[in-house]
């Protein structure tokens, strides 16, 4: 599969890390137009009295490489990452050789899918196109400024930050900043990673916060909008683009295409430590099947395991080929984890599962990308939000029952705030 060989790490590696325990310029300045051209959003000032804005809002998210010039950096980044992929105190120096050994294969992976992700694209376009619905649905709060902050590809989260300082946020000037995952459903090794680097630069770029002490003076004010599985707007998008595709077969048989919820995998000891992520991709499902009204048998399926260890099942993959070999042959595969196209659904799941399914009854729903109905549901979250006045879920003040991250403790103690940092256990 297309993360699984990504991800492919040599045995010979793993073995030895066992034992031993982007370059196209930022531009989150950048709004599209009707047309999908960018034009320049003006700085912005602290000055509107007597009103709660200007806001940034931060889109988060993993990233993907735009081009296959950047494949090696993303992959150095993301093998560096030990929230996503733990290779044991020596990683800083095992990820880049690994990254190295896998860039060929695939930089011809993106060549495929058109010679680059599409994600940041979709990701600048569909935060763009929500701050101006949120201007005006939350008009107490605006103006609001849309930033992209990509976890292993450019724009980074050192970048996006200092591009927030050059808009005047922050560095001595204030400002609300909202940072806001891109992950519906909350874990620690996607949603949680970006928290952690978010974390780790705003305190070398604005300080640290004393223990028990308050911010420093004119330090962004963050918020954090850290996962919504089941919001009614995110389950009406996914439930129309299913609906599209289950009107390409034949009426009669509508009702019997088995409906195949995809989400990347994640390593059991992730799971046994207590991370969220499978029950709340389940809630989104079961939100998704309510709205369609059961009508179609259904199943949720995992992709793009990596290595030898032990990982959540069923893979995507055998699940349509073993259907496929029992004769049911109507099947729809639903990316239920993912707000955009990128290499997991454009390669894997189109070039990869489909094409290897071999039979025209297997079938893929449309990404979110564009779809208007998904563009309104975040700014919906966003303004619901921002008139709570909440920094977090309840959910991310509650540590995993096996977490045991002295970064994951502070990082939480920080977003949860002075008067709720002591709920975080």
């Amino acid at each position: 599969m297309a993360f699984r060989s990504l991800f492919a790490i040599p045995r010979q590696l793993l073995t030895e890390t066992t034992s031993l325990g982007g370059r196209s310029a930022f531009s989150s300045q950048l709004r599209c137009n009707q047309r999908g051209l960018a034009t320049v959003v003006p700085p912005v000032t602290q000055n509107a009295t007597g009103s709660k804005g200007p806001t940034a809002i931060v889109f988060m998210n993993m990233g993907g490489p735009s081009t296959t010039d950047e494949v090696e950096d993303f992959l150095s980044r993301l093998f560096a990452d030990g929230d996503l992929i733990p290779l044991g105190r020596l990683q800083s120096y095992i990820g880049p050789l690994i990254a190295r050994r896998r860039t060929s294969k695939i930089q011809k992976q993106y060549a495929s899918i058109g010679g680059g992700s599409p994600i940041r694209k979709w990701s600048e376009y569909q935060c763009a196109e929500m701050c101006k619905l949120l201007d005006k649905i939350s008009p107490e709060t605006a103006p609001h400024k849309p930033y992209v902050a990509f976890r292993y590809a450019a724009p980074l989260t050192e970048t996006m930050y200092k591009q927030l300082f050059a808009d005047g946020f922050g560095n001595g000037k204030g400002g609300r900043a909202v940072a806001f995952t891109q992950y519906p459903q909350y874990s620690c090794s996607t949603t949680g990673s970006s928290l952690n680097e978010l974390w780790k630069w705003r305190n070398r770029l604005e300080g640290k916060r004393p223990n028990g002490g308050s911010e420093p003076a004119g330090a962004i004010q963050w918020s954090v909008i850290d996962r919504w599985p089941s919001h009614s707007g995110l389950v009406e998008a996914f439930a129309q683009n299913i609906e599209a595709q289950l009107k390409t077969y034949p009426e009669e048989k509508r009702d019997q295409v088995v409906l195949l919820f995809s989400a990347h995998s994640l390593p059991m000891s992730v799971v046994n430590r207590g991370d969220t992520y499978p029950a709340e991709v389940a809630a989104t499902v079961h939100a998704v099947m309510q709205r369609l009204k059961f009508k179609n048998p259904y199943r949720l399926c995992w992709q793009s395991q990596v290595g030898p260890s032990a990982w959540l099942g069923a893979q995507t993959a055998d699940t349509v080929q073993e259907y496929v070999k029992r004769g049911q042959t109507d099947l729809i595969l639903i990316p239920i984890a993912f707000t955009s196209d990128h290499i997991e659904t454009l390669f894997e799941l189109d070039q990869e599962v489909i094409h290897d399914a071999n039979n025209p009854g297997v079938k893929r729903a449309e990404s979110l990308n564009g779809n208007p109905v998904f563009i309104q549901a975040l700014a919906d979250i966003a303004r619901d939000h921002l008139q709570k006045g909440e920094l977090c879920s309840t959910q991310m003040t509650l540590r995993c029952q096996g977490c045991t991250s002295e970064r994951c403790l502070g990082q939480k103690k920080f977003f949860a705030g002075q008067e709720h940092a002591s709920m975080v256990v």
